[in-house]
């Protein structure tokens, strides 16, 4: 993958501004800075208020672990033209289904390993499979319900799959709030242009939920398991069960009695039907994973193999969100789909591949090295911002478990106007769709813009200093 000065989405290689984002150039040069500045600190404030932060853990910056810090929130939102915003809806709609049906398939008849498009060990061995999980029947045939795929825009103009995130994925919160956001500072941008709604998404999210209960419950009592105030996304579950209209629970609320799961309520139990679970799943159950977890409860999992009670995402998900599974999603797509892929992966490595091994280590400076469990920007190198003591040291931890990595190309992310202290400035982005699956695929227009607010970084985790932008997809 070639790499050339990257994609500006506001302005074309002449210098033009580009149709879809013409309104907010034309309101950004008649808008004071100050006014800007004044409207981020209003918006920082009003998060504060409604305690939308996040738990830093092995925080780069300084902070103690477990302190509360508030995502930086860009005020200046991303804008996708309704046709582009199509072709990528189409393209996200058909990988989660690949991904569903690779699920499915694995925890059954394991076609595709038989077939020889996928290297058994990649699935037998891997420490998402759950072998506790074959034979299991799930509605729909969906395990993963909910899907977050990171998407970024090479300097080609094309979108790249960068990976995906089917166990837990996290920062719809945001998305939404961000969009409430910018509709409270600046109603007047609204009035441009017609920006497509996410708001509905909470009311997409409990039918797509309810869609997942066993078949004979008529009307499914739902609720979010969280692992508890202290996890980095604790705010996000709440808002989503409030969101929601259902119960927010930890693991010492539920219990299960004759395999079927039940809530302690102030009038008696409640039987439960549907667990939204927002913990991995070694810590779902004492009794079949972790037994020193606790933040279960004790008989879930014998309960879901039972069919009494639905998890999304289901047990097991993570064999397919593996970052060393990840390059075989295109396969997938044309083993089970008998299609192409609309959208492409970015080459990858597999390091524990002797020949794959010998290029990246070649190549450790001009490229992107990755865990194939690890998240958040937390365990990768970033060969062209590193020092060469840095690289060295990856170099050995490379060698030492090869298999645990995968290299890709330094990516030149495309960038968006981005309020900094001089002014505005282009900084990197990224995009993060949520792809819901029940009786059919759906997903809401737009996603998590996630934005490098450092100069020239191409990290936008906000566990590693990134923040998040409005995602406007407009007719």
């Amino acid at each position: 993958m070639e790499r050339r000065q990257q994609y500006d989405e506001m302005r074309s290689a002449d210098g033009k501004v580009r149709p879809h984002f013409g309104p907010i150039a034309e309101w950004l040069a008649k808008t004071p800075a100050k006014r800007i500045a004044e409207k981020r600190r209003e918006a920082d404030l009003l998060f504060h208020r409604v305690g939308i932060t996040f738990a830093v853990y092995g925080d780069a910056h300084g902070a103690e672990d477990g302190a509360e810090r508030l995502i930086p929130f860009d005020t200046i939102p991303r804008i996708l033209p309704k046709s582009e915003w199509d072709q990528l809806a189409k393209g996200l709609k058909q990988r989660a289904d690949a991904l569903n049906r690779f699920l499915h398939d694995v925890y059954h008849g394991q076609e595709i390993l038989k077939a020889g498009v996928i290297p058994p060990e990649q699935v037998l061995k891997n420490p998402g499979f759950q072998k506790e999980m074959r034979g299991v029947d799930l509605p729909n045939r969906v395990y993963s319900s909910i899907a977050g795929i990171d998407l970024v825009r090479h300097s080609d103009g094309k979108y790249y799959v960068l990976e995906d995130n089917l166990r837990t994925p996290s920062g719809v919160s945001y998305m939404i709030e961000n969009r409430k956001m910018m509709m409270r500072l600046f109603p007047e941008l609204f009035e441009r242009q017609t920006v497509l709604p996410v708001e509905h998404y909470p009311s997409m999210l409990l039918e797509t939920l309810r869609a997942s209960a066993p078949p004979r419950v008529r009307d499914p009592v739902v609720a979010v398991l969280t692992p508890g105030q202290y996890n980095s996304a604790y705010f996000e579950h709440a808002f989503l069960a409030q969101q929601m209209g259902v119960e927010l629970v930890e693991g010492p609320d539920l219990f299960v009695k004759d395999n079927s799961v039940y809530m302690r309520t102030t009038s008696g139990r409640q039987r439960v039907d549907v667990i939204y679970r927002r913990l991995d799943d070694a810590f779902l159950d004492p009794l079949a994973f972790r037994k020193d977890s606790m933040l279960g409860v004790p008989g879930l999992f014998a309960a879901y193999r039972a069919g009494n009670v639905a998890l999304a995402n289901a047990v097991g998900t993570g064999v397919a969100d593996d970052k060393s599974t990840y390059p075989y999603v295109p396969e997938m797509i044309k083993f089970y789909l008998k299609e192409e892929p609309i959208l492409a992966n970015v080459p990858t490595w597999m390091c524990g591949n002797t020949k794959d091994l010998a290029h990246v280590l070649a190549n450790l400076a001009d490229l992107v090295v990755k865990e194939v469990q690890g998240s958040g920007g937390y365990g990768m190198l970033v060969g062209p911002s590193a020092s060469p003591k840095e690289i060295a040291a990856f170099r050995k931890r490379l060698k030492a478990n090869p298999s645990n990595y995968i290299a890709q190309p330094t990516l030149s992310l495309s960038t968006c106007p981005t309020f900094v202290k001089r002014g505005f400035a282009p900084r990197h982005v990224d995009l993060r769709p949520y792809v819901l699956s029940g009786r059919e695929v759906k997903l809401v227009p737009g996603g998590l813009t996630r934005v490098a607010l450092k100069e020239g970084s191409l990290v936008v985790n906000s566990s590693q200093g990134g923040g998040t932008k409005d995602t406007w997809v407009v007719e």
